[in-house]
């Protein structure tokens, strides 16, 4: 219906537009995703240790800006200037750290020390002196808690929620100077040392993860696989953190590269099961197999011609083929290299089931022989179906996806000789796609994009946990 003016229809269908609209902005806020991560308390705590000696070695080369300050001793105004911030020892013994439900992370540090070595300068109406100190700070405690979030653009967001600071003790030891400048100036500079540090422990922190968050934000949430492929690892809801964990929903969708249009296929949701005893868990879904096939599908990556060169683990020649095809031998009475033209028709069938992950690939191939004067004489064509099972395993932190040829169907479309028993071509087939194309694709790696991952099927966890730099890992497969 065209509408030529104002009624009370066109305002009706109006506002059932504006209220309609919410929702679909809440779906699409709410999209399911291809990748699910779940990081656990062993993970959480793992991170912990590797954060602390990280910051204890940051620390010790970190360097601090000078500061001035002016104490009144009886009636003489002195200024001081405390420069050469150099940490010679820092110890935290005892740190945590917790999920927040809701929000994000908590970290704590308690009875935390350090020796600090500076210099000093002071200077009045009556005289100049100048020196070397060293600074101990002992029982510090700090409980900070970082909130994490999605950004507009799918980006992880960490900023600090809360911070809390408490310092025992700061004594300051002057190593050069006059006696009585330095009864004065020690007491003064442990007050002023002291307040320093109360103000300006929290700030710092809250700029370190400020300037964590930005760098976090200028991170590529599409990621290049290949010269065929990118990833999407962005993400499309926040992090859901509970008590014991904390999931990150990714986007999970594979593009040919430079065709950033998103597939035909909607993620469905699922799942992660409750599992603790891990460090890292990964959920793989069909929708995320699905675009990978389909991508590499548009890629051409799927289409595979097999020559004498490639074939390099057996003698592929018009003398092996004449064994499951005698009727060709009248055509090609010298051996000659046999090159086949494998071709994918439609992108690749996924499906995931209770112990693994099948790959149905339907096809055509194109039989040649090369003959001794490089001209190539047509044999026969014929389409394949294929039935492949996919193991992914994890090696050296890449996830290797590798094929195993569990069936094979050929049926003839066109020959140059006539065949007396087309099973026989078929066995041909299979035998070379063992032999040659399988290990070509595996060889590939197409599936090293992502780190730490390694599955079965139906969210049943892997029987052997993977080991990744101190951290275990186990994933899942999900339909």
């Amino acid at each position: 219906m065209l509408l030529t003016g104002p009624s009370d229809k066109g305002e009706k269908m109006q506002k059932m537009w504006y209220s309609f609209l919410p929702c679909l902005l809440f779906l699409q806020l709410e999209a399911n995703p291809g990748l699910k991560v779940r990081i656990t308390q062993k993970g959480l705590d793992y991170g912990r240790k590797i954060g602390i000696e990280l910051l204890k070695r940051r620390l010790l080369k970190e360097t601090f800006p000078s500061w001035s300050g002016q104490e009144s001793f009886s009636i003489v105004k002195v200024n001081y200037t405390i420069s050469r911030f150099r940490v010679d020892a820092v110890d935290i013994p005892e740190t945590s750290a917790s999920f927040i439900p809701g929000t994000g992370v908590s970290l704590s540090v308690a009875h935390a020390s350090a020796i600090i070595s500076a210099d000093w300068r002071v200077k009045t109406w009556l005289l100049k002196d100048q020196g070397g100190f060293t600074l101990s700070i002992s029982e510090l405690f700090i409980a900070s808690v970082f909130k994490v979030s999605r950004d507009s653009t799918g980006h992880l967001s960490v900023l600090l929620h809360s911070c809390q600071l408490s310092i025992g003790s700061v004594k300051v030891k002057l190593n050069e100077g006059s006696s009585w400048i330095y009864s004065f100036l020690s007491g003064y500079l442990e007050k002023a040392i002291h307040s320093k540090l109360e103000e300006n422990i929290c700030l710092n922190i809250k700029y370190k993860i400020q300037m964590m968050d930005a760098q976090l934000r200028k991170q590529k949430v599409l990621s290049q696989i290949d010269a065929f492929a990118q990833i999407d690892y962005s993400l499309v809801s926040s992090p859901a953190v509970f008590k014991s964990h904390i999931n990150l929903d990714l986007k999970g969708t594979v593009y040919p590269v430079g065709n950033h249009t998103d597939p035909p296929l909607v993620p469905a949701p699922f799942g992660l099961p409750s599992k603790g005893d891990s460090m890292l868990y990964l959920g793989v879904s069909s929708y995320f197999l699905k675009t990978a096939t389909l991508a590499y599908y548009k890629a051409g990556v799927f289409n595979i011609t097999i020559s004498k060169d490639l074939a390099t683990t057996f003698n592929l020649t018009t003398a092996m083929l004449k064994d499951f095809v005698p009727e060709i031998a009248p055509r090609c009475p010298t051996a000659c290299p046999v090159l086949l033209k494998l071709m994918a028709t439609s992108p690749p069938v996924v499906s995931l089931q209770s112990d693994t992950c099948r790959l149905w690939i339907t096809g055509s191939v194109e039989v040649f022989a090369v003959l001794p004067n490089s001209t190539i004489q047509y044999i026969f064509t014929g389409n394949l179906t294929t039935s492949t099972r996919s193991n992914l395993t994890v090696i050296k932190q890449k996830l290797i996806i590798s094929l195993l040829l569990k069936r094979l169907h050929f049926s003839l479309l066109h020959s140059a000789v006539r065949f007396s028993q087309v099973s026989l071509v078929e066995n041909f087939l299979s035998y070379t796609l063992r032999r040659v194309v399988i290990p070509v694709i595996n060889g590939k790696n197409y599936g090293q994009f992502l780190s730490t991952v390694g599955g079965k099927a139906s969210l049943k966890p892997l029987k052997r946990v993977h080991s990744f730099k101190g951290c275990s890992v186990r994933s899942f497969l999900s339909v």
